[in-house]
């Protein structure tokens, strides 16, 4: 029920507000209301209780699990939000200076510190808003070393079929076009058609590790040297890291620059358009161009004084990327996060997520699904294939996403990696009990179950979600979210 349909003139929920009267208005008289704004009348309690039954109906990570894979889907810690929302934090101005600011700008210099250990990078920059932005970034890095030496014939990025979508857009927002590398069928990338595809049009290459195929890319180093040896560099995207903190560093892979998901490795929320936040870490190459602001440190009188590092520090910077320091509430709850983690604490990240998403497979397999990588150990995530059930039962990935709500588990990531046929991407993150993985594993098998004796249950689920089953084309092309009141 819309919130307009239990609206009845004369209520409000303005009591305990104080009306606000414009006076000496500067706004032209034009751009003034001069009608009601349609807001439907309902009491307080009412919309407490229309917006907490709309919050019941959704799907949460903290009612639910929510397996999707190359999108870490975890629990967000409620310490490191209690941490981030200290009012000495909260109550900072973004344009306080630095001599009142000393304490929040340790915390961001820290958190620098961290990312730097956690990834074998020689700078870190927290000022992008997203992951999408510190893509960006890397790759607006990487343009403008090639640009500072003159080198205007590289004017392509490599990426592996297997690789994120974002990945090539963003190539291609940077000006660059875009060649594709195939991987082999055990998912790693072809290392001859790599040979054959570098040369001086090279820029760069971007990829994950372990890739999206939920495999760890066994010939990197190789990669790295050929790459660099055509005279690109490499760009690492971060959605993947959860799977190697703390046990393996993408700069000692040879990776030039990377952009880090804090919402997905660090816990911060995730999802919703916003906030976010994706640093970006860069080796010797790209530390002269590294986005600014950054957070320095000097001794003065024996006692450490942070400050902001602008273009004047760094001249070659590609430059500012979001106004002041990037998203600061975002930053302090990872910051608190990997303090709450610790040393220890890292290096379990990457045990448990790889260890959870390792016995979620052998499980699976067992179970009769398909492997889409049998001779492969998964790392944090690993590919299933519907294929076999689409074509025997017509019965498809989609139909076990959907049915999969009714047993209160959100669907995994579908029909992603694109190279493999009826995909279900799975990633059950380090935060997720045993408990929680058997409950996921029976609900796909009594699924499967289903499908081989009663298959049309589940080709019409969701039965019972408040909302069932959309005509996906429909909703696409049609689009309607605004209500109207009637004539």
């Amino acid at each position: 029920m819309l919130i307009y349909e239990i609206s009845s003139e004369g209520r409000s929920a303005t009591a305990q507000y104080e009306a606000c009267e414009l006076e000496n208005s500067e706004l032209p008289t034009a751009q003034l209301r001069v009608s009601p704004i349609g807001l439907p009348a309902v009491s307080e309690l009412q919309v407490v209780r229309h917006y907490t039954g709309l919050s019941k109906k959704n799907f949460s990570i903290d009612g639910e699990f929510y397996p999707l894979g190359s999108c870490t889907m975890k629990y967000n810690p409620r310490g490191a939000l209690a941490g981030a929302h200290m009012p000495g934090f909260l109550a900072r101005h973004p344009l306080a200076p630095e001599n009142v600011s000393q304490g929040y700008l340790s915390c961001l210099y820290d958190l620098q510190e961290y990312l730097k250990d956690v990834t074998g990078m020689r700078a870190v920059s927290l000022t992008p808003m997203a992951g999408a932005q510190g893509e960006f970034a890397g790759v607006a890095m990487i343009r403008a070393y090639h640009d500072k030496a003159g080198d205007s014939e590289r004017t392509e990025i490599l990426i592996p079929n297997a690789a994120h979508g974002t990945n090539p857009a963003t190539a291609v927002m940077c000006g660059y076009t875009v060649r594709e590398v195939p991987v082999t069928k055990e998912g790693d990338v072809d290392v001859d058609a790599l040979k054959a595809a570098v040369g001086p049009q090279t820029a760069g290459l971007m990829m994950t590790n372990p890739s999206t195929c939920g495999v760890f890319e066994r010939k990197i180093q190789e990669i790295a040297e050929i790459v660099h040896d055509a005279g690109g560099l490499l760009y690492y995207d971060g959605a993947n890291l959860n799977a190697i903190l703390g046990k393996v560093k993408p700069g000692d892979m040879g990776f030039d620059v990377m952009h880090m998901n804090l919402h997905k490795t660090f816990a911060t929320p995730h999802g919703g358009g916003g906030p976010g936040a994706g640093p970006v870490g860069v080796g010797k190459r790209l530390e002269p161009f590294v986005p600014t602001p950054i957070v320095g440190k000097r001794s003065t009188n024996g006692e450490d004084e942070y400050y902001w590092m602008s273009d004047k520090d760094i001249p070659d910077t590609i430059g500012n990327l979001s106004a002041f320091m990037g998203n600061a509430g975002i930053l302090l709850r990872a910051f608190a996060y990997a303090r709450l983690l610790g040393n220890q604490g890292m290096h379990r990240v990457g045990e448990y997520a790889t260890l959870n998403a390792n016995y979620m497979a052998t499980k699976m397999a067992a179970a009769g699904f398909k492997l889409a990588y049998p001779n492969r150990r998964a790392t944090h995530e690993f590919v299933v294939s519907m294929s076999q059930e689409a074509k025997e039962l017509n019965v498809n990935a989609m139909d076990f996403a959907k049915r999969l709500l009714d047993y209160g588990y959100h669907a995994p990531t579908t029909y992603f990696p694109l190279l493999v046929p009826e995909a279900l991407l799975i990633e059950p993150t380090e935060t997720e009990s045993k408990e929680e993985l058997d409950g996921f594993i029976e609900a796909m098998t009594q699924i499967l179950q289903e499908a081989k004796e009663t298959p049309e249950l589940v080709r019409s689920a969701p039965i019972t979600t408040p909302v069932k089953r959309l005509d996906d084309v429909k909703a696409a092309r049609e689009l309607n979210l605004a209500w109207k009141a009637a004539d």
